[in-house]
């Protein structure tokens, strides 16, 4: 028995369930940081930055991928999209970032006009994308995500302030994006296939846990740090419901397995990766403490100390020293 799909079919599959949710891992790693929870080795840090870098890798190759399934016919000269769509959803949000970025530090303009200025030029590179055809390719959502990067670099104050804002608009585009989700699914197709799409889920949770235990050897990390590692990248939900019904508004043949798939992953791996995070992180993770001005052989300055062995534990960018006067 199998799903019934395409190599390139399996391939945009792939895509959709191989993203970490960001809003699952996030805040549960700031919070690790904040409680002093692996900081020590840059655990909290490291998931956070991996779980970034997969979402950009994942994202350019759905948009490859769907490109390439609704030209119908593949040739080598479809292949040149990838890397331009790259690129140039690169350049473009850059550019546009920058653009943005001097606009606000030449006109004054409130942090909620700064907001929807910044969604309609989203819009814009993302409508971007379906002007742009042949084997010139541009991904808009790439765009997005490095318009984003770019008004970080450039003005970070600014872009702290805008990231409050727009946490605030997620909380209810949040909903509305999940009740979209759910409306769309198909359940009697869902239920075809539930039984076999959860297998294929509990195939891809065990190949990624292999795969971060496989990266991480050579490490630093011990044996119950690479665990913990690897409960981190379990869980999928935003991206899974931002991507999943996609293919299904394309009209693509695996748009309701596609979309099955998505949210099984989502109802499946969410709840158990964020319980295991929240379980584990105390026996699987050294926590470090602040002391301040601690005497001795330290010689007044402030050092991490690590409770599981009493060791000076933090890399040298966390601590902070202070003369004694």
């Amino acid at each position: 028995m199998t799903l019934g799909i395409s190599v390139l079919e399996a391939a945009i599959m792939g895509t959709v369930v191989a993203a970490v949710s960001p809003a699952v891992i996030v805040p549960r790693m700031l919070r690790l940081m904040e409680s002093g929870y692996g900081i020590n080795k840059s655990i909290p840090q490291m998931i956070m930055a991996g779980a970034s870098v997969d979402d950009v890798f994942v994202i350019v190759l759905f948009t490859a991928f769907t490109g390439l399934a609704q030209s119908g016919t593949i040739t080598p000269a479809h292949f040149l999209t990838i890397p331009t769509s790259i690129i140039l959803g690169l350049l473009g949000g850059v550019i546009a970032g920058l653009v943005l970025s001097l606009l606000f530090a030449r006109v004054h303009i409130r942090d909620s006009g700064k907001v929807v200025i910044i969604l309609s030029v989203s819009f814009l590179l993302v409508t971007l994308e379906h002007t742009m055809t042949g084997i010139i390719g541009f991904s808009g959502l790439l765009a997005v995500m490095a318009l984003g990067a770019s008004i970080q670099q450039n003005k970070y104050e600014v872009s702290k302030r805008l990231s409050d804002k727009f946490s605030k608009l997620w909380v209810g585009a949040e909903v509305l994006l999940f009740v979209l989700v759910g409306a769309t699914v198909d359940i009697g197709y869902a239920l075809n296939a539930g039984a076999l799409s959860i297998v294929l889920i509990v195939g891809v949770l065990l190949f990624r846990m292999i795969g971060v235990l496989v990266c991480l050897i050579g490490t630093n990390l011990n044996r119950k740090e690479r665990i913990f590692t690897a409960f981190a990248y379990m869980p999928k939900a935003t991206v899974q419901a931002a991507i999943g019904g996609l293919p299904l508004a394309m009209g693509l043949a695996c748009g309701d397995i596609v979309l099955t798939v998505a949210v099984l992953s989502i109802i499946i791996t969410a709840p158990i990766g964020a319980m295991l995070v929240d379980v584990s992180y105390k026996e699987l993770l050294s926590r470090c403490l602040l002391q301040t001005k601690a005497t001795g052989k330290n010689g007044g300055a402030d050092v991490f100390l690590d409770s599981s062995d009493g060791q000076t534990g933090a890399p040298p960018i966390l601590q902070r020293t202070h003369r004694t006067q």
